[in-house]
């Protein structure tokens, strides 16, 4: 039985088909380009340039001392997340594993591609995309699902699982972790098949969770700003409880329990039960959801 307990059929936020596009090259793990740069919804690979063009090796060294001001009780972060962050910051190649791992994810993608988009003639098939409301992010992306584009008498004999999306097939492959933001979340059915595929290869130690040390992309490009509030507090710097805390600022509900957890105890949820709600959506979500406080 499916253990997601959030019934989440959304009305206002259904995503807009865009039709078939010709999928043309990929630069990140979740980053494929047609004739725009698209941000698929749902997931999230790790990176491989953050913050800006910047390669996150060059951060090795930065996230070792994060994790000693972290021991020290110079970052402005609860003992929980502390002792969930510094492992995986202490290694010395935080950033190395971040950047190696999310070429593992483009070369994923890339061959996923190349799988589902050859058809038998050896013929390219076009890629079918849909989009949220929002349709783009800050950077211009358009945020939508891809999928292979599947003419009506193959979908009449293929599963749900058999025409997935290239969100999801990620995400059973283990070189993304499930991202999902309230309220750009999938139907019920959809969910549920999201939250099994993303504990099976977590479980498993798929792709980039076969490291226990890794840092999924948004837990890396978090580090990545509580380093630079962490350096202003240990020099001394004054800074605004803004700064202090903006490094961190979703939060986060576990779609078993419906419970709704502060953005600094997110790792109380496991990976593939996470959904994320920004605060301003908070009052809203916990309605439709009917999500308690944990």
């Amino acid at each position: 039985m499916a253990q997601v307990s959030i019934f989440w059929d959304p009305q206002g936020h259904e995503v807009d088909s865009l039709g078939s596009k010709r999928y043309l090259r990929a630069t990140d793990g979740d980053t494929p380009y047609v004739s725009m740069p698209i941000r698929m919804l749902s997931i999230d690979t790790p990176e491989v340039h953050y913050p800006g063009r910047t390669k996150p090796s060059k951060y090795d060294a930065n996230l070792a001392q994060l994790a000693q001001w972290i021991q020290q009780g110079k970052a402005p972060v609860p003992d929980g997340l502390a002792s969930h962050l510094r492992p995986k910051l202490a290694t010395g190649s935080a950033g190395t594993l971040q950047e190696q791992q999310g070429k593992d994810a483009t070369k994923a993608f890339e061959d996923l591609l190349e799988q589902k988009l050859t058809r038998p003639n050896g013929r390219m098939r076009q890629v079918f995309l849909r989009a949220a409301d929002e349709h783009f992010d800050h950077f211009g992306r358009l945020l939508a699902y891809m999928a292979p584009n599947y003419s009506a008498k193959e979908r009449q004999t293929l599963s749900r699982e058999d025409r997935a999306t290239f969100n999801l097939l990620l995400v059973k492959s283990g070189w993304a972790a499930p991202f999902f933001i309230y309220p750009s979340i999938p139907k019920y059915e959809d969910l549920v098949l999201a939250q099994r595929v993303g504990r099976e290869a977590f479980e498993n130690g798929q792709g980039a969770w076969a490291d226990p040390q890794a840092l999924t992309g948004y837990e890396y490009r978090m580090c990545v700003r509580l380093f630079g509030v962490t350096k202003k507090l240990a020099a001394g710097t004054s800074v605004s409880s803004k700064e202090k805390f903006g490094w961190i600022g979703r939060y986060c509900a576990d779609m078993t329990t419906r419970e709704v957890f502060s953005p600094r105890d997110y790792h109380k949820v496991a990976p593939y039960n996470r959904i994320f709600i920004w605060p301003e959506d908070t009052a809203e979500a916990v309605g439709k959801m009917n999500l308690l406080p944990a």
